[in-house]
């Protein structure tokens, strides 16, 4: 399970309003004219009004989150740091993650945060299929409701195992990666639940997605990424902003 920040960040500003709030009933009562507060006091007072703003940018708006694997190749590479917007599929609780408000459904294409429907932990894949559509991958190629999604190779884009291509995914063109030497049994027909939704990784051959664990609940939505804003390289190197900018 991944580090349920929202949570912690929460019982932070939470921790730090019920000391301000006892220090103006009570504490400040108890010091004489020449006392100072103490620095839990000043902390809570400093500190608070600062957690209270990253946790409602966070919760409502805008949340980073790095990239840990290679599975969205070569949209999105290990060491990218994305935005991932919170509010355009509806704006939830946070912690809760109850939708309060709803907005715009997600869309064929979109790169998408979410919870898989095994664990609780924070995953990014791509929207192939929509509730009700008929999703089939065979022999590395995809269908949506009997119509081919057109892959076309990308020239100079071969690495010794890898192809690229550029797939039209509905309205979305997008880059894939494919192993041509990988043999894994990962062919699927499947109509997608109502309330769901059929994710895939854009490193076809590298990515366990809903090809093996299932389609993901509409409850189970983080957001839409939207933009990259850092890249650093594993190990001891500087963060650059040369992968800076919105992606498709």
């Amino acid at each position: 399970m991944d580090l349920n920040f929202p949570l912690i960040l929460m019982s932070l500003v939470a921790a730090g309003g019920l000391i301000w709030l006892l220090d103006i009933v009570w504490l400040s009562k108890k010091r004489g004219p020449n006392d100072s507060e103490s620095a839990l006091v000043e902390n809570a007072k400093s500190l608070t009004p600062v957690l209270a703003f990253v946790f409602i940018i966070r919760s409502f708006l805008y949340e980073p989150f790095q990239i840990p694997s290679g599975s969205m190749e070569r949209t999105l590479l290990v060491g990218d740091f994305i935005l991932v917007n919170k509010y355009t599929y509806g704006i939830r609780l946070p912690v809760w993650r109850d939708k309060v408000f709803d907005l715009n459904d997600p869309q064929r294409g979109d790169v998408m945060v979410f919870f898989p429907p095994h664990k609780d932990q924070y995953y990014i894949k791509r929207v192939v299929g929509l509730p009700g559509d008929l999703v089939e991958y065979t022999n590395k190629v995809l269908t949506i409701n009997g119509e081919l999604q057109v892959q076309t190779p990308l020239s100079g884009k071969k690495r010794a195992l890898y192809q690229q291509f550029t797939e039209a995914l509905g309205d979305v063109d997008h880059q894939i990666q494919i192993n041509t030497s990988a043999q894994r049994n990962d062919d699927i027909r499947v109509r997608v639940p109502e309330g769901h939704y059929f994710m895939m990784g854009d490193n076809r051959d590298n990515s366990q997605d809903s090809r093996y664990w299932g389609a993901v609940s509409e409850e189970r939505i983080v957001g839409k990424a939207v933009a990259i804003w850092m890249h650093k390289e594993p190990g001891w190197h500087l963060p650059t902003f040369s992968r800076a900018g919105s992606f498709k």
